[in-house]
């Protein structure tokens, strides 16, 4: 039996909404950040750096800007200690950042790094992040969560302000559900 145009065409574009789904889902997230990786758009900062010693210059003062926001989903209050700092390149920086859940459920929440200008992604190097680990908290607990960074000596000098922002997601049903995936932070009570 001899298939109709419009069933022909019909199966044509329901394989290629198939490739396209399995394209945006399989193929584009690790070739986006791979891009973002080589490139330093998207701000994406670098997992955990080792300091080396460097030489600290005086001569110029970066201001570190500091924003912190929920997914929709997160109901915790997440602020930075401080908004912004100055700092010196090549000198080492601690603050922090607080969360609260006043939720009556424990919950593990996962903080995503963005940092701007994008171009001084490479040279932002975070030495202790929270956002390294997911972040556990009881119904109620609060708790600071530490950053400790270096901005490097050789920044652009056009670069006078980087500003670095966090997006806490709600990850809480995601370990949960999967206990091949353990919590690399302890329950914390308040």
């Amino acid at each position: 039996m001899k298939l109709s145009e419009n069933t022909k065409i019909s199966a044509k574009l329901l394989a290629l909404a198939a490739s396209m789904l399995v394209f945006a889902i399989f193929i584009m997230p690790p070739l986006y950040d791979a891009f973002c990786e080589i490139t330093g758009l998207n701000g994406k900062t670098g997992g955990r750096y080792e300091a080396v010693p460097a030489a600290v210059d005086t001569s110029r003062l970066i201001t570190v800007q500091f924003l912190a926001s929920n997914n929709k989903n997160m109901p915790w209050k997440f602020t930075p200690s401080v908004l912004s700092v100055k700092v010196h390149p090549g000198e080492i920086m601690d603050t922090v950042f607080l969360a609260f859940n006043p939720t009556d459920r424990d919950m593990i929440g996962q903080a995503i790094p963005s940092l701007v200008p994008f171009k001084a992604a490479e040279y932002f190097h975070k030495t202790e992040c929270f956002c390294f680990n997911q972040q556990a908290l009881k119904a109620g607990a609060r708790e600071e969560l530490p950053l400790r960074f270096v901005v490097d000596p050789d920044l652009p000098p056009s670069v006078n302000t980087i500003t670095l922002s966090y997006t806490l997601f709600d990850v809480t049903e995601r370990v949960s559900n999967n206990p091949n995936k353990s919590r690399t932070s302890s329950v914390r009570e308040g």
